[in-house]
Parts: structure tokens; C-alpha cells; sequence
């Protein structure tokens, strides 16, 4: 949900980056071998479908720089998903919102693909033990979904898009899908309120930006080139953002050279100026049960855009930094209400899908 670019681009970089891509290509992969790499993670779910099936297909779900914080515990036709705070970002998420967020996307992904393989059940948030999500499943029938089929699609696409229009009928789509009891939907299709988002996430960047925690915090979720990433098997690797590969001992270097606030905001705003609209989600209540909420909206929000052939991307500046979310609330219609996810959405190119850890690594006892 919080998947940031690195933004660094032109001449500067292919400079910095030329003579260090000739003498380290072999240590840093190349992108068959990464494409290679994650194409297990992204394959058909299997039918029938055991946990670990369910599992893989959860774990797709979009999170917060990519940290991945869930773990899984299997009983029976149980599954619960609980938050790894080992994986948490303190600064960026200190209250753990996201983390919260992503655990609600992945027990959307979860349900979405065990209702195909014949055994529906409903998420429940479970507030003991630090909150978690209790997934239970009921022998049924087999119904599959666009959304479903669209799991393993999906991805968070950090790029421009090409500035067309959704038609009202696909906007409505997009609504319906993401409609939850405690999360309100806000779409924003019109030019001004688009432009004064804008302003809320440049405002946003350049506020975190000026935070040395927050870049030491951004820059260790940074993958710079494919064997890095494949290694990991977490964190924003550069490529799925366009830019180029770099060696793991360059990539820090480059981002504190050549990162430099104006050049992203220069960025997102040229992506949001090629969106076709940004979607806000709003819940209720603050409280770790309504962000699992908002989790599962905007999941089937992203699902059903990707089902319409559309991209999306997390713009969560205005919403990470405390001091603007009153002021976005009141551009909503919703003062005193917490503003929780930002995302656009448009149509666009694919890019990279972002690594995943292996099934095992998640799953606890």
C-alpha cells in the first residue's frame, strides 16, 4: 500500500550507473532470471487447493513497502493471519495502520481464492493477541470470480498511465466491489480535486523526505537489482518502478545522490496528472478492526480494476503525515473522519510484479 518509488532518473544516474552495471552485472542478475524467479509465487492456484495453496495466493496481497508483516497458522479448516511486528515501519506506520491494512488485503485474497476451490468462509478480526484475522471455511460450492482470477495480476504499477477516462459503468463496478460495512469510498474523477490531491501528496513527500528516519527507514526496504530482490524476497525493487538495476553497494549511494525531493515530486505529479482518478478510503473508526476493513475495500477495489484491465497505485503521503489528514478529510466531506488509503488508478503498461517469500517462511505453528 505504501509502495514508494525511487525516483531517480536521467543523464546524472546512466552516468553513476553505467561503468557499475558493466563490472557487476554478473552479481546483480538480469530480468529473465528474476522473471524466472517469481513466477512460482504468481502461478495458478492449484485445484483442489490445500492451506499452503490458500496461503501463497494471501500472500499476493498489496503491504506496506512491501514488508510483508503476516504470518499464517493452520488448524483444520482454520487459518489465521497474524501481524509479524518484527516487519513492521515505525516510522512511516507508527501506530501500525498499515500493517493492519495489508493484513485485511491478504485475508480478502484468501477468501476470494477459497470460495473458487469450494470452501467459502468469512474473515472475522480477532482483537486478542495483538489483533489478528480467523479464517474459517465451510465445505461448498466451487465459485470462482473475476476478482479471483485477478489475484495473481494484480500489482501496485508506479508508473504514468496514458491519461484516458474510465466509463461510468466501470467506475460503478469499481464502487461495488469495494463497498464494506464501515469503510466509505470516496472517488475523485474530476480535474480540481485531483490537482488538490496533488498538492496533499507533494506536500506529503516532501515533509517525509526532510525526516533522515524516514529515508534510513525507506532505503532499507530498497532491492536495486534482481539477484537482490530474489534474495530477499521482500522490500521495492527500483525495476518495478522503471528505473535501472543497480549493485547492492551502489544502489544506497545512487538514492542519496540523485533522490532529491524536487525530482520526486516532479514525479508523482506527472502520475497523477495521468490518472484517470484516485480513489479514498475512509473507515469509521480508527482502530486496528477498521483498518482490516479498509484492507479488504481497497483489495477488491485493486482486484476489479485489475479485472477491467485498468492499473492502480498507492499515493499514501497525505495520510501518513499526521498534520494533513484534516484538511484531506474536509476535501472529502468527511471532517473528523481519518483518511486511510490513497490510491490512483488508470490505464497503463505493466511493469515487474514485486517479489514474495517462499510459502514456508510465512506459515507458523
Amino acid at each position: 500500500m505504501n509502495r514508494r518509488e525511487m525516483l531517480i532518473g536521467g543523464g546524472a544516474l546512466a552516468a553513476v550507473a553505467g561503468s557499475a552495471v558493466y563490472l557487476a552485472a554478473s552479481d546483480m542478475g538480469n530480468s529473465s532470471e528474476y522473471a524466472k524467479g517469481i513466477a512460482p509465487s504468481r502461478a495458478p492456484l492449484a485445484d483442489p487447493a490445500i492451506s499452503r495453496d490458500l496461503i501463497r495466493y494471501a500472500t499476493l496481497a498489496p503491504n506496506g513497502h512491501n514488508t510483508q508483516p503476516w504470518m499464517f497458522r493452520v488448524r483444520d479448516r482454520r487459518i489465521d493471519i497474524l501481524p509479524d511486528f518484527s516487519r513492521r515501519t515505525p516510522i512511516v506506520d507508527p501506530d501500525d495502520h498499515h500493517l493492519f491494512v495489508s493484513l485485511g488485503a491478504a485475508a480478502e485474497n484468501l477468501s476470494l481464492a477459497s470460495a473458487a476451490r469450494g470452501r467459502p468462509g468469512t474473515p472475522r478480526f480477532d482483537p486478542a493477541n495483538g489483533g489478528s484475522i480467523v479464517f474459517i471455511s465451510e465445505a461448498g460450492q466451487a465459485t470462482p470470480s473475476a476478482l479471483f482470477d485477478a489475484i495473481p495480476r494484480r500489482q501496485s504499477t508506479r508508473a504514468e498511465y496514458d491519461g484516458r477516462a474510465v466509463s461510468p459503468a466501470d467506475l460503478n463496478r469499481l464502487v461495488e466491489a469495494a463497498t464494506m460495512p464501515g469503510v466509505s469510498l470516496i472517488l475523485l474523477t474530476d480535474l480540481p480535486r485531483i490537482e488538490r490531491m496533488r498538492d496533499f501528496v507533494v506536500a506529503g513527500n516532501s515533509a517525509q523526505m526532510a525526516d533522515p528516519a524516514f529515508v534510513r527507514e525507506l532505503k532499507s526496504w530498497l532491492r536495486f537489482n534482481p539477484r537482490q530482490a530474489l534474495r530477499n524476497g521482500d522490500g521495492l525493487y527500483s525495476v518495478t518502478t522503471g528505473n535501472p538495476m543497480l549493485p547492492d553497494w551502489l544502489g544506497p549511494f545512487a538514492f542519496d545522490w540523485l533522490a532529491t525531493t524536487h525530482s520526486q515530486n516532479d514525479a508523482y505529479a506527472r502520475q497523477i496528472r495521468s490518472s484517470s482518478g484516485i480513489a479514498v478510503f475512509l473507515a469509521e473508526q480508527a482502530d486496528s478492526a477498521h483498518w482490516v476493513a479498509v484492507g479488504q475495500a481497497c483489495q477488491r477495489f485493486a482486484l476489479q480494476a485489475t479485472a477491467l484491465g485498468l492499473k492502480h497505485a498507492f499515493i499514501n503521503q497525505p495520510v501518513e503525515v499526521a498534520r494533513l489528514r484534516p484538511e484531506l478529510a474536509a476535501l472529502m466531506g468527511m471532517p473528523g473522519r481519518r483518511p486511510d488509503i490513497v490510491m490512483r488508478f488508470g490505464h497503463g503498461a505493466p511493469l515487474p510484479y514485486s517479489p514474495r517469500r517462499p510459502v514456508a517462511s510465512v506459515m507458523t505453528s
